[in-house]
């Protein structure tokens, strides 16, 4: 199934839903699209230690990894701020190497 950018952020807002954020308030939701047409989708999971919070996009792809997908075509990104959010340091190496286009808009 092929699936439009507009389609891709409204499923990474339905992900933002379930995030944990009990910290930061700060709501993040991701969905990313492997080469071959499937969408995993993923939220932000705060934890007290900063250095065990996993963000919405590392949840989106490692979810598509553990199901065996490893070819990734895009990942679209929001947020409940209201503005566009970028991936942090951890996420843009996860990125990079995944070779994704970034869509990123609320």
């Amino acid at each position: 199934m092929e699936y439009s950018d507009r389609e891709l952020l409204d499923k990474a807002k339905e992900a933002m839903v379930y995030s944990y954020s009990p910290y930061s308030r700060f709501k993040v939701g991701a969905c990313v699209l492997t080469k071959d047409g499937h969408i995993y989708t993923g939220c932000n999971i705060e934890n007290s230690s900063f250095g065990a919070t996993n963000c919405a996009e590392r949840t989106a792809i490692f979810k598509a990894v553990s199901e065996g997908r490893k070819e990734f075509a895009k990942i679209a990104i929001v947020s409940s701020s209201g503005l566009k959010t970028y991936p942090c340091g951890i996420c843009r190496q996860v990125l990079i190497i995944s070779s994704l286009i970034v869509l990123n808009c609320n």
